[in-house]
This record gives structure tokens, C-alpha cells and sequence, in this order.
């Protein structure tokens, strides 16, 4: 008789039961056989630790705030069943200038949920790390801190050489013996080449001296991984800031903000300042055609003085060149300074039928007189009778 063997690991998490189909058979001639079902329910095991919803959690509070208040809360989930998936949260023991974190903020066992102890001020600190356990109740108690659980910032002098301590991760494994070890690694980072952490210390150090090029904003991601098997890793997000003094430092939400979040405002900025330029050009190209329609020129033709035309008798001849007689002449009339003669010339005429092309007529001012009045002020435009 052969043994049912599995051909591969059971898991309760990706199949928690199945049906067998056991048939039997015998040799003889014909051969007989008879089946029977096997409902086969796999056993659970506290085999996975909680697991965090979230790879980071932020929390940003004003000033002056009331206790109790609520920051934020936390959740992780655990696949296992009944009490191996209970999960129940706890603060790990830290402290915020000499005083233990669980003076500043407590958090709820059941959901998750982070209230303030205290009121904050803004000029004893502007941030404070906090980590937060995620305990199941099996047997043994798997546990496992929030990926990248903590909002860490850190101030780096400009000045800072290589090999000088930025700052320090500090990891807690509630396991024993060799389960414990933990290592740390940077697994992300802004500039490759600036930072180095210690493997077992968790200590952050500079690599090399920090030149004006460096940006002033550093991100850090560190994964804390334990040597159990399979092994346990959490991560930690680190903001480092190289600046001198708290002065220089933007508000810790400016630094929060993801990197597509930045290229969306500025794409925004660009639309809007394009859409106003483009506005503002099309209503100055409209404000100067209408300007350019309403100017009409108001001179007959260059160089010369508009003379206004009004209507004069059938038997005038028109000399303003408006057209509005039945004959025009052009000509030119003058004055000899000292001279009692005044010689006044036909040029051309518009009305070859009507005059001569060319003919000078020649008269002394008494002649004149009769016909345009007194000559003494010697007009030079005048009108002609026909």
C-alpha cells in the first residue's frame, strides 16, 4: 500500500481545505473498486507577522493642541486564524529630549489609533520619532514595526567632513538568539555617494565632505532586516536636512511631498502662465486693430493743407481739387516784391476741352482788381472765374 505524500508545502493562507478522492481496486477479473472521500482541513500555524497597511505614516499637529487629541492611526493585518491573526499595537520605548515618547503620545492597543498626551510646542521641537509595534497573539508571537513607521529629520552642518555621524537607527527585535541579529541597509537614497550606514550599528555617516552642490534635502530609506527564516525586515524613511540653523529648514510638510506632487504644480504653473500670456497678447492685438480702424487721414494727399470745400456756383471753376465743379484747373499764382506787375500762368488742366494746356496770362495788379478785389496781400490761392 502506498502512502499519501504532499508534492509540495501546504499552506493555510492559500488553501485552507481540501476534498480527497481515495479509490480502491483489486485484481482480480473483472476488476472491482470502491471510493471514498476525504475532507482533508489543514492545521494553522503562527507563521506571519502582522503586516502594515501603509509603507509610512506622517503625522502633522499644530502647536498648543489638546491632549488627547487624535494624530493618526496605524493598521496591519495578519493572514493567520483566530488568536495567531489577533493583532494588538504598542509603543516601543524611545525617548524625545530625555523624556520617554510615551509622554508625548499613546496609542490604542485595539485600533491602531495615535492620540497626543500632551500639548507640543513648536520652539522645543519640530519633530520626534515613534515606533510602533504590531504584536499577534500566537504562540510563538510574531511581531514587526510599520514599514518605514517613523518620520525622521535630521539636521546636517554644512560644514559636516567624511565619516561624520549624521544619526542612528535603532531596531528592536523581540525574538532571542540568533533570530535577533538585525542588519541595516539603505535601499533608497537622494545622492548615492553622500551617506553610508553601519551594518549592525545602524549608524548613518557621511562619506564624503558636503559641498554647496549637494541638494539641501537628503531622503533616506533604511530597511532593518533580522536573521530568522524566513527573515523579518521592516524599513525606516529618513528626511536629512543640511542646513546650520532651524531658519534655513522649510516646513516639514513641504519636505513630505511627493516628487510627482512637485512636477504636477509646476506643470499647473506653467499652463496657467502660458494661458495668461497668450490672453493678455490676444487683448493688446485686439485693442490696436480697432485703434488703427478708427484713424482716418484726414489730409487730401501729402504736403498738403486740407481745404475744405463748399459748394459755389455753377459758373465758378473748382481749384481745391475736391471735384465738385464742372471745371478744374491747377496753377499758380504769385507776387514780385517791389513790382506792380503780377503774372498769373495756367500749368495744366484736368479739362483738356475746357482750356489750353499751357498759357501764361500776363495783367497788372489794377487789372486784377476789378476781378479779385485788392492785390496787396497777395493771395496765393485763389478762385478763377470762368
Amino acid at each position: 500500500m502506498d502512502l499519501g505524500l504532499s508534492t509540495e508545502q501546504l499552506d493555510r493562507e492559500l488553501v485552507s481545505d481540501y476534498n480527497i478522492t481515495i479509490t480502491a481496486t483489486d485484481e482480480g477479473s473483472p476488476p472491482l473498486s470502491s471510493s471514498k472521500t476525504v475532507h482533508l482541513t489543514v492545521a494553522d500555524i503562527n507563521d506571519n507577522p502582522p503586516v502594515f497597511e501603509e509603507q509610512s505614516y506622517s503625522a502633522h499637529v499644530t502647536e498648543n493642541n489638546k491632549p488627547g487629541s487624535t494624530l493618526c492611526s496605524v493598521a496591519a493585518r495578519d493572514p493567520d486564524w483566530r488568536q495567531n491573526g489577533t493583532v494588538v499595537y504598542s509603543l516601543l520605548p524611545a525617548e524625545v529630549n530625555g523624556i520617554p515618547v510615551s509622554s508625548y503620545v499613546s496609542v490604542n492597543g485595539d485600533t491602531g489609533l495615535i492620540h497626543a498626551v500632551r500639548a507640543f510646542d513648536h520652539e522645543q521641537f519640530r519633530s520626534f520619532k515613534v515606533h510602533v509595534m504590531a504584536r499577534d497573539n500566537g504562540s510563538p508571537p510574531l511581531s514587526s514595526n510599520p514599514r518605514g513607521n517613523s518620520f525622521m529629520t535630521e539636521l546636517v552642518p554644512k560644514a559636516a567632513h567624511a565619516g561624520s555621524l549624521v544619526s542612528k537607527v535603532i531596531a528592536v527585535d523581540a525574538d532571542s538568539g540568533q533570530n535577533a541579529w538585525l542588519s541595516y541597509h539603505i535601499i533608497k537614497y537622494t545622492d548615492a555617494g553622500l551617506f553610508t550606514i553601519g551594518l549592525h550599528s545602524g549608524e548613518i555617516r557621511t562619506q564624503r565632505d558636503i559641498s554647496e552642490s549637494d541638494s539641501m534635502k537628503q531622503n533616506l530609506i533604511v530597511a532593518v532586516k533580522d536573521n530568522g527564516q524566513p527573515p523579518l525586515s521592516a524599513t525606516c524613511s529618513m528626511f536629512l536636512l543640511i542646513s546650520d540653523n532651524l531658519a534655513e529648514v522649510p516646513e516639514l510638510k513641504d519636505i513630505s511631498y511627493d516628487e510627482r506632487d512637485s512636477k504636477l504644480t509646476s506643470y499647473l504653473i506653467i499652463a496657467l502662465v502660458s494661458v495668461s500670456t497668450f490672453f493678455l497678447t490676444f487683448i493688446i492685438i485686439v485693442l490696436g486693430v480697432r485703434f488703427c480702424r478708427r484713424r482716418k487721414p484726414r489730409l487730401l494727399f501729402d504736403g498738403a493743407v486740407a481745404i475744405p470745400s463748399g459748394y459755389l456756383p455753377p459758373n465758378y471753376a473748382d481749384v481745391d481739387g475736391t471735384g465738385t465743379l464742372r471745371s478744374t484747373y491747377n496753377y499758380d499764382g504769385y507776387m514780385t516784391t517791389g513790382s506792380r506787375t503780377s503774372d498769373f500762368k495756367f500749368v495744366s488742366s484736368y479739362n483738356d476741352n475746357t482750356l489750353p494746356a499751357d498759357q501764361t496770362l500776363r495783367k497788372s495788379p489794377t487789372d486784377f482788381s476789378d476781378i479779385f478785389g485788392d492785390c496787396e496781400h497777395s493771395p496765393e490761392v485763389g478762385t478763377l472765374f470762368n
